[in-house]
């Protein structure tokens, strides 16, 4: 159904909603902007969260684009949604997947890992090696790797970002993805299973998160770790072996 306002642009329709603060202009525009929501939520539509919990926390990023969004900064509405669309749905998937399967203790070195790259970054003009990064810490180089591997994983902010440290720096994380296992798969599926993958050595927990969680492929797990495919198969292999005994246990 026509609208009164069809014929006028965003930012006049933005410049009339500063004037009036009309709470049926409001609606108009998000409903004008909801394929913004829709655009940004495909990146996120294969995720094992509901597609339709994604959207709906993408329109709440969009509701915040539109009551903050200011037209006299010449910027174009989109230009200013998409990111804030974005954050929101990241926020989300976030909050979703720390508390659920990644333990503090990496969660916060993970953060300080970060940290201390861009430092390092910027010291040497190129990317730090784990090593280096390790000795900056004062960290086991096992237990950095764990950090920056598993915690990244769950770290939204971009799933277009390279690689990272001693990895082939072209293509994406979405590039990357391999086949999923099925076994892991199925071991997913157990509450129980991230406090079984505590009672894992560190280097078995990086392989399962690189391959389930990350999507990895065996190969792209050995590149990564700088050890044989065959090393990576022996160990998935133990590890899951492990957590199904622990989770028979439990």
């Amino acid at each position: 159904m026509a609208s009164r306002w069809d014929e006028l642009s965003t930012n006049e329709l933005f410049a009339k909603l500063r004037a009036s603060d009309e709470a049926e202009l409001r609606e108009y525009l998000i409903e004008r902007h909801e394929g913004l929501v829709r655009h940004v939520a495909k990146a996120y539509q294969e995720s094992t969260e509901s597609y339709e919990d994604i959207l709906s926390v993408g329109r709440e990023g969009l509701i915040n684009a539109v009551d903050r969004f200011d037209p006299e900064r010449g910027t174009k509405f989109a230009t200013f949604a998409v990111p804030t669309i974005r954050g929101e749905i990241q926020r989300y998937f976030r909050d979703q997947t720390w508390g659920i399967h990644v333990p503090r203790r990496i969660q916060e070195l993970s953060t300080i890992a970060r940290q201390a790259r861009e430092a390092l970054t910027q010291q040497q003009g190129r990317a730090p090696t784990y090593s280096e990064i390790a000795m900056k810490l004062g960290v086991a180089e096992e237990e950095l790797i764990e950090a920056v591997e598993v915690g990244r994983q769950y770290d939204l902010i971009s799933l277009d970002a390279g690689a990272g440290p001693d990895a082939d720096e072209e293509g994406s994380y979405l590039d990357q993805a391999g086949d999923e296992d099925e076994a892991i798969q199925r071991l997913a599926e157990r509450d129980e299973l991230a406090s079984a993958m505590e009672q894992l050595p560190a280097r078995q927990r990086v392989i399962l998160a690189l391959r389930f969680f990350g999507g990895l492929s065996q190969q792209e797990v050995a590149r990564r770790l700088g050890i044989s495919q065959m090393h990576v198969s022996r160990l998935q292999h133990k590890a899951t072996d492990r957590l199904k005994q622990i989770l028979q246990e439990s």
